[in-house]
């Protein structure tokens, strides 16, 4: 990770590399609000890193803002601490998947590379962290994560769960309870259009359970 950069440039490299994963260019309001911060703030830092030798962002006023490659690079190294660490605490920590993101937000600007390379020997260079999420691996190359969403599905349809897109512990801790986590198979039973809902089997669990799409749209999924 290049020395010259703060804790503080990292978050916001971090976001932008979400904000813009699909193609797009994060916009300083999604930044505020992902951040906390004031749009203020977030004009005077892009502003910053796009003015940098080099420079790690590419902005242009109304238009928003995206990495260059160098930005890239600095975002998916912060990425990969953050998951391995995610993925030590998880499996060889004992920690629950609800409670490894606020860890590791801590940790991914502290630990060396040194570190890095033996959390990623130690777990034999794991894929993909606790969430479904992909690791990026040392040449920092990434996997284009599943794009298919739980929501998409119809009944009788089959699926096994690959990603969970939040990081909102409560949240989590509330599929760890439905049994919806990464590799759990899933079979839809019915859907309502008015409402969106889903009611689903999930294996190894007793009794259905309805769904509705603001949960339905985070789980992703491989069909059957």
């Amino acid at each position: 990770m290049p020395e010259q950069l703060t804790h503080a440039i990292e978050d916001y490299l971090k976001a932008i590399y979400k904000l813009s994963a699909t193609g797009g260019r994060a916009t300083t309001t999604e930044l505020a609000n992902l951040l906390n911060v004031t749009p203020a703030s977030v004009t005077g830092m892009v502003q910053r890193l796009a003015s940098d030798d080099p420079s790690w962002v590419d902005y242009q006023k109304h238009r928003g803002v995206s990495l260059t490659p160098e930005g890239e690079r600095a975002a998916l190294e912060i990425i990969r601490h953050h998951r391995l660490i995610e993925m030590f605490l998880h499996e060889v920590l004992g920690y629950p998947w609800d409670e490894v993101h606020d860890e590791a937000e801590r940790l991914e600007h502290v630990i060396s590379e040194n570190l890095e390379e033996r959390i990623a020997k130690v777990l034999g260079d794991p894929t993909h962290d606790p969430h479904g999420d992909p690791i990026p691996t040392r040449d920092l190359k990434i996997p284009p994560a599943c794009v298919t969403r739980l929501s998409d599905l119809r009944p009788d349809q089959h699926a096994v769960v690959v990603r969970v897109h939040d990081s909102d512990s409560d949240f989590l801790r509330h599929l760890g309870e439905l049994g919806l986590k990464p590799e759990t198979k899933v079979s839809i039973l019915e859907h309502s259009p008015f409402d969106e809902n889903l009611k689903i089997q999930v294996k190894g669990q007793p009794a259905p359970v309805v769904l509705g799409r603001k949960i339905t749209q985070q789980i992703f999924v491989d069909i059957l």
